[in-house]
């Protein structure tokens, strides 16, 4: 149910990206491409992707994943997106995703995990307390946009 991403998977993961940026309500800002994501995930590997997929084998999850580094810590893994379609939630998608990010970190030596979540995704937010995730209020993103 849960492995990683081949470059077949592309287009499932391009349309659970667009369904991602409409959930949180801003679908206008996704100007990535099939094709970009392509070169990114499997020829230049900037970015790894786990996928869950049904019994029926399609696409219906994905977390996609990226190294980081903190000064403070080392080496970190910064989870960007982590989605799993409206109607296949509650039925331990989400969790078996979230289980393997956590199990490739460990893997990986990594000393922290990161991830974002929208102050009114109390969905979200509730799944990450169940993880025992600390969710930090004091931090502000910072970001600078290039066209």
């Amino acid at each position: 149910m849960i492995r990683a991403a081949i470059v077949q998977d592309i287009p499932a993961i391009f349309s659970l990206i667009q369904e991602l940026a409409s959930y949180e309500r801003a679908p206008e800002q996704v100007v990535n491409t099939p094709a970009q994501l392509e070169i990114d995930l499997f020829e230049d590997q900037i970015c790894h992707a786990i996928v869950a997929t049904n019994e029926t084998d399609v696409v219906i999850g994905f977390a996609l994943y990226y190294i980081s580094y903190s000064t403070w810590k080392g080496r970190c893994l910064y989870l960007e997106d982590f989605y799993v379609q409206e109607a296949e939630r509650k039925q331990g998608y989400g969790q078996a995703l979230f289980d393997e990010i956590v199990h490739i970190a460990k893997k990986m030596g990594v000393k922290r995990m990161d991830w974002q979540v929208l102050d009114w995704n109390h969905t979200a937010l509730n799944f990450y307390r169940r993880n025992h995730a600390t969710l930090d209020p004091e931090w502000i993103n910072g970001r600078l946009f290039f066209e």
